[in-house]
């Protein structure tokens, strides 16, 4: 069967998994290509010449040719472009509320993120705290909109498949930063959805393991495929696979571990 579409992406990218989600949701993984970039490598010109210089992932191009950028847009072209019922609701009020909710993730993914790359042990608490107020905050946003749960709605549905990627990328700050929800009546909505989400078996696409691994030059400063300084082989390079290396030390701030200490070289 040839694919329809094309995505070119990074496997362990969390805005590619949506994607990946969406499809096993609709059992429609025949719809789309997904072509490997390898990021700790300069862009193919081929490709660079289609997103017109730019290198952001995941890309999507169609069958005739045009070429569709940023993982939401991407997710709701193909949500709405495949067969069978979308994922998103189709009550308007429904879909702006799911929308309200989507809307947050981009501070939500912006602090995680910031969090892991810190370099300064003493911000730690800084960094911690800012990520729990957005917790609280979409915590009372879930208790408004549905106080039982588990989902926004009935099911899994848009908004989960936007941030289950992220919670299961956030498995770096467990390992790294020691991150933990507290105990308290003000997380409890918000940890019932991050664990449904990442519970459920379309979401299933990537271990914890792999994202500590795969990660750890991001715990050190470095992302997108960059170099640490002393090192000259990234963690995400493809091989050796991540499978067969040994788990980072988990003390991000005592600098980097040597090349071989990772299992990247022999």
């Amino acid at each position: 069967m040839t694919a329809k579409h094309i995505v070119y992406h990074i496997p362990v990218c969390p805005f590619s998994q949506r994607l990946e989600i969406l499809l096993a949701l609709r059992g429609q993984q025949g719809a789309v290509e997904f072509r490997v970039v390898d990021i700790t490598k300069p862009r193919d010109p081929e490709l660079l010449a289609k997103t017109r210089g730019t290198t952001a992932l995941p890309v999507l191009e169609t069958s005739d040719g045009r070429i569709l950028k940023e993982s939401l847009v991407i997710l709701r072209y193909l949500d709405e472009e495949l067969e069978g019922p979308m994922l998103r609701r189709s009550a308007p009020v429904e879909h702006a509320t799911e929308s309200m909710l989507i809307a947050k993730e981009g501070p939500f993914t912006m602090a995680g993120y910031l969090f892991v790359m810190n370099q300064d042990r003493d911000r730690r608490s800084e960094f911690n705290e800012k990520l729990l107020s957005l917790y609280r905050d979409i915590n009372s946003f879930l208790v408004e909109q549905n106080s039982e749960g588990p989902w926004l709605f009935d099911d899994f549905g848009l908004a989960e498949a936007v941030f289950a990627p992220m919670f299961k990328r956030f498995w770096f700050l467990d390992y790294y930063e020691e991150f933990q929800l507290p105990d308290e009546e003000e997380y409890d909505r918000v940890r019932v959805w991050r664990d449904a989400c990442m519970t459920h078996p379309a979401t299933d696409q990537v271990t914890e393991e792999e994202i500590v691994k795969l990660y750890y030059d991001y715990a050190l400063g470095a992302g997108n495929g960059a170099l640490v300084d002393g090192r000259s082989v990234s963690s995400f390079a493809f091989t050796p696979h991540w499978k067969d290396r040994p788990w980072p030390p988990r003390d991000k701030y005592a600098g980097t571990t040597s090349d071989k200490a990772l299992g990247l070289v022999a």
